[in-house]
């Protein structure tokens, strides 16, 4: 049972309800996001609702929910944005969220933050705890990668994001990173959607590879009903019968998404691709579709990474993909906004190329 409680909200009738509720052998919750707040009700036996409709105070009730409530479009129809650093996901700003696939190691991790930062990126991405198909894949370097992620997050002035796989490792994680991210293989792991919901931080929540678009939104609900309404939804691919690419980019997935929930849409064109060729393509069409940002895998010397080295961007790649992008985005009234100054030890344009110790990456 979901209840909607009448702007401005009234503690007295806030109370009553809650007592009706106890009368009815439910447990309750009372949720307070920027669109209304809600009373959760959740019913061991079957209950009269009929008497709490009638109550002060009370706006609207459902009764059984058969589909997403606080994530529906009806709750916000202009859209919800979630602050991340110095934009607004959602807002006129595209959010670019930019670095390597995993955590190497300190001077890996410092040349592709100090390039993304200097190229374009609003937020930087890298997992500390890598959930690998093979257990003999690198797994990440934990505590120490989020004390990396933290130095270079803080060292370019960019938000950090990265994954958390288990409910017990969020508050580990949190005093590390600005966003916590749900991987595709945890996007139904329900006790880890309630952790990161109860953080208090935004959460980038990507799609299952063989998950439909309203599984994703319920996904969401999960976090929303724990009182975090900064919920960024992400596009990274599904599983289909083609092998030509690692996965099938869903780009039907951003006006649909639209069409149906008030949050964030962004899109992960590594994932969906697996193919460095075909990354920059895709993230000019998801732009053109409507999505209010990318999260890429950026690499100083992708061919020496140890995970999704066939995926991730050089940083001149990565450039390159800022500047075509931007095009797009100012064609359908979005905006990137570009670093005004480039940080020490990165080549402008037109510069010499110069090494960090993994090859070549201007």
């Amino acid at each position: 049972m979901i209840i909607k409680m009448k702007d401005p909200i009234n503690s007295s009738h806030v109370h009553a309800v809650l007592a009706a509720i106890s009368t009815q052998k439910m447990d309750a919750q009372t949720v307070s996001l920027p669109f209304g707040d809600f009373i959760i009700g959740s019913a061991h036996f079957e209950c009269d609702s009929r008497v709490i409709k009638k109550l002060p105070g009370v706006e609207w009730l459902i009764d059984a929910p058969k589909g997403p409530v606080l994530a529906a479009l009806e709750r916000n129809p202009d859209g919800s944005t979630v602050p991340l650093g110095m934009i607004d996901v959602g807002g006129e700003t595209l959010a670019i969220i930019a670095g390597p696939c995993s955590v190497e190691d300190k001077r890996q991790l410092m040349t592709a933050a100090r390039f993304v930062a200097a190229y374009g990126a609003t937020a930087l991405r890298g997992g500390a705890f890598k959930p690998r198909s093979s257990p003999y894949s690198f797994q990440g370097l934990g505590l120490e990668g989020l004390a990396l992620l933290q130095e270079a997050g803080r060292g370019t002035h960019l938000p950090v994001v990265t994954e958390a796989m288990e409910p017990k490792d969020v508050e580990t994680i949190l005093p590390y990173v600005d966003c916590l991210q749900v991987g595709a293989r945890s996007m139904q792991n329900f006790p880890l959607l309630r952790a990161v919901g109860q953080a208090g931080k935004p959460v980038l929540l990507k799609r299952g590879p063989a998950s439909s678009l309203s599984e994703l939104v319920l996904a969401a609900e999960y976090i929303l009903l724990q009182g975090n309404s900064n919920v960024i939804l992400c596009e990274r691919g599904i599983r289909t019968f083609e092998n030509s690419t690692r996965n099938t980019l869903d780009l039907n997935a951003v006006p649909v998404l639209k069409s149906i929930t008030h949050l964030p849409v962004i899109v992960d064109p590594s994932h969906g691709t697996g193919r460095r060729d075909a990354v920059i393509p895709m993230a000019r069409a998801a732009v053109a579709a409507g999505a209010d940002g990318l999260i890429v895998e950026v690499h100083p010397n992708p061919d020496m990474a140890l995970s999704d080295g066939d995926q991730s961007l050089t940083p001149a790649q990565f450039r390159q993909l800022v500047n075509e992008v931007k095009l797009v985005a100012e064609a359908v009234g979005r905006k990137i906004d570009m670093p005004s100054s480039t940080p020490l030890g990165v080549p402008t344009a037109g510069s010499q190329r110069r090494t960090f110790g993994w090859g070549r990456v201007g």
